[in-house]
């Protein structure tokens, strides 16, 4: 399987992130543990970054920097449950200095189950803030949308 098929897909401006429901994601009643709705969006933004041309490794190795969570906001409406097919829609709705944020929704079906707010910061290795580089905001400033779920 080629490496992009396990990236999702670009739709105009939206990332889609297609994922499965495993046993190991949910609690003893077999719905999704509410702490790995998390590890879901961390999934797709990092498949979203990479579709953007920024991995991690290459972030860190070509510009010695990291993108680390500095707040997200939550808001649980349905629960998804043992083998759900879910989708994770992502799209990025500010580019700031130093920060980016990204609205995600988790979706089944028609259905949306969570949505995040996140606001990402630009970090050195060392754990202080950083302006994006130029080259890196400029592919960003490409994916840049207002477009609400």
């Amino acid at each position: 399987m080629a490496d992009a098929a396990l990236s999702g897909r670009m739709d105009g401006k939206i990332h889609f992130f297609p994922l499965r429901v495993y046993y190991a994601d949910t609690d003893a009643g077999n719905i999704v543990y509410h702490a790995t709705y998390l590890d879901f969006a961390e999934r797709a933004r990092t498949e979203m970054m990479r579709l953007f041309g920024l991995d991690h490794t290459q972030l860190r190795t070509d510009h010695g920097l990291l993108f680390a969570v500095r707040s997200c906001e939550i808001d649980y409406r349905r629960p998804a449950r043992l083998d759900d097919l879910l989708e994770i829609r992502s799209h990025l709705t500010h580019l700031g200095g130093a920060s980016l944020h990204i609205s995600q929704s988790i979706w089944r079906g028609e259905e949306v189950l969570v949505h995040l707010d996140i606001r990402l910061v630009c970090m050195h290795f060392d754990g202080r803030a950083m302006r994006i580089p130029a080259a890196i905001r400029s592919d960003l400033q490409d994916f840049l949308s207002e477009k609400a779920d």
